[in-house]
């Protein structure tokens, strides 16, 4: 039976999430303003009161990369007959739907808000196939003026000269750095990121949501093919996110009390139970170990304790997923192992669910939700990242209320001096990828180097393609290298 929840408690009283696959609507999807408006309404519907988007007192959207608006939360307020005193439209990055919720919580429980909407939408996949036809999208209400992609890394120097930007070269560094620490060979390594990946795959072929619902073996996922070019070693195709789809997911938050008042049914009621919320340094090379994140531990300790919930009591896992490594460095964060019962995601990984720029997350608490009113009681744990292993936020969800949360304050990361300065002379390798091209050729490996003392630097692998070659055969971290300064960049030779 479930406890009777403070006035001001906030919960999760409707979820929706739609997915527009290329064989059911072959025009494509529509413009983002209308999946909003598709998504608000279909939540409030979920919730068995329909007609509350009218009363929205607020709605944050999540940032599209598919059409910018002059004003999307009043555009969206319009197509609803709503008038909201918040209206947000997010920056970037794989934790905001997830901040966003946090945010809306705390918000209601200081009485700022009663019933408010978080919603997302990517048309991506559309605007490629336009783009494909020599067409752009000939959306409403665009902006007077461009408006520039709200990207607010500040690169180094020498991650701009040796191309440290591409993420799916900045999470293969963390998990070659991964596979070194726990002393595993390199073919070995795939195979464990295969084994998590398949039983990811199971997830996405039993969803009507999922991009790719296709169930995948080991070999399938981890085996280089035509249709599956290593991308960024150890990283092939079918283990990395893929951004461009069609979707989107919508939640609506309110009041225990004015769930009461909406005769939203107990059911339907999903619970912040426990949150949290740390960094990590900006830049890759800055981290002290490369093969763990201690902000994502910070994250989840704090999850726990403020839910005062053990892990042992979670039912069910939804680790952000855009590549293997974020996965790897939560199993290793929980102690848990790749085989738990439980799994490590509700929702499919973005690599066969699909990955919508900065909106999974909505669609991994919709599906945290929906399991969750399934097993009433249960406790699941969401977790979201942002950048480059850079941003984490953790949070606790249940059936049950409990007392109000309060994160656990994050420790303030700590950071290895990086160079700038061309150095020269020998170094130690920490980590290292293999860059392929389109053909699935390697084209380029970069390194990450400890120099003597305490400071690091960048450097593109010299010798070749046996060079790139030995990358993938044996275990470069822990080697030593020769740097030689050239045209601006490190150049590392093998010792």
């Amino acid at each position: 039976m479930t406890t009777a929840a403070d006035p001001r408690t906030p919960c999760i009283i409707g979820v929706a999430r739609r997915t527009w696959h290329p064989a059911d609507a072959p025009e494509g999807a529509p413009e983002p303003l209308a999946m909003w408006e598709e998504m608000a309404r279909a939540a409030a519907a979920d919730a068995g009161v329909p007609g509350a988007v009218a009363q929205l007192d607020g709605i944050d959207i999540v940032y599209s990369q598919s059409w910018q608006y002059d004003d999307a939360p009043a555009r969206l307020a319009d197509r609803l007959g709503a008038s909201p005193a918040r209206r947000a439209y997010s920056g970037i990055g794989g934790t905001v739907p997830q901040t966003l919720a946090v945010d809306a919580a705390e918000h209601i429980w200081r009485g700022d808000l009663d019933l408010t909407l978080i919603v997302g939408a990517e048309a991506l996949a559309t605007v490629r196939r336009l783009k494909m036809a020599g067409a752009e999208p000939q959306w409403s209400y665009p902006p007077g003026e461009p408006r520039p992609f709200p990207m607010n890394l500040d690169f180094f120097p020498s991650e701009i000269s040796h191309s440290v930007h591409e993420a799916f070269l900045t999470f293969a560094l963390f998990d070659n750095a991964r596979r070194a620490h726990l002393g595993r060979e390199l073919d070995a390594h795939r195979a464990q990121l295969g084994r998590v990946l398949a039983r990811m795959t199971e997830v996405a072929a039993a969803s009507p949501h999922a991009w790719f619902p296709i169930a995948r073996s080991v070999d399938e996922i981890i085996t280089p093919t035509a249709d599956n070019r290593m991308v960024s070693y150890p990283y092939t195709k079918f283990m990395v996110a893929i951004m461009d789809v069609d979707m989107a997911a919508g939640l609506l938050l309110a009041s225990a009390a004015k769930a009461d008042a909406l005769g939203v049914a107990e059911d339907k009621r999903v619970y912040l139970r426990g949150w949290g919320y740390a960094e990590d340094p900006e830049h890759v090379a800055e981290h002290p170990d490369l093969w763990r994140s201690p902000a994502m531990a910070a994250a989840a300790r704090s999850a726990l304790e403020s839910a005062g919930i053990g892990l042992d009591e979670i039912a069910y896992f939804d680790f952000y997923s855009c590549f293997p490594s974020p996965v790897g460095f939560a199993l290793d964060t929980l102690g848990l192992a790749v085989d738990d019962p439980r799994g490590v995601t509700r929702t499919g990984g973005l690599a066969y669910h699909g990955g919508p720029g900065s909106d999974y997350v909505t669609h991994s608490l919709a599906a945290m939700v929906e399991t969750l009113r399934t097993d009433p009681g249960s406790v699941g744990l969401v977790s979201a990242l942002g950048m480059h292993m850079q941003k984490h936020a953790y949070a606790l969800w249940s059936t049950e209320p409990g007392p109000r949360p309060s994160a656990v304050p994050a420790p303030h990361p700590l950071r290895t001096p990086v160079v700038d300065t061309p150095p020269q002379g020998p170094a130690t390798v920490a980590t290292y990828g293999v860059l392929h091209g389109r053909d699935g050729a390697p084209t380029s490996g970069l390194l990450v180097c400890d120099l003597p003392g305490v400071a690091r630097c960048y450097a593109r692998l010299d010798g070749g393609d046996d060079a790139l070659a030995e990358a993938e055969a044996t275990e470069l971290i822990g080697r030593t290298v020769t740097l030689t300064p050239k045209d601006g960049l490190n150049l590392a030779r093998i010792d």
